[in-house]
């Protein structure tokens, strides 16, 4: 079972809402929020809601926060705009 990709946002302390990842493997563009989040062993798993490989992986533990984005092409992160 999975949860959307909301979930991450306290484990990162940002909203996570605003993360565009581009899928490694079917090159699928989509809102962070959008992926499947698998939150119920000692990390986090996300994959991709087009083809389901993994794009990111996250692991907190007191000292840091490990986060693996090998599945991903690429990461957009919009800027806000100028007023």
């Amino acid at each position: 079972m999975h949860v959307d990709g909301n979930a991450i946002a306290g484990v990162l302390g940002f909203d996570v809402s605003v993360l565009k990842p581009t899928c490694g493997s079917c090159g699928r563009l989509g809102p962070f929020t959008e992926h499947h989040v698998y939150d119920t062993g000692p990390g986090i798993v996300v994959r991709c809601a087009g083809c389901g490989e993994i794009t990111a992986r996250l692991v907190r533990t007191d000292t840091e926060i490990w986060l693996d984005l090998s599945g991903s092409q690429s990461v957009r992160v919009p800027l806000p705009a100028e007023a």
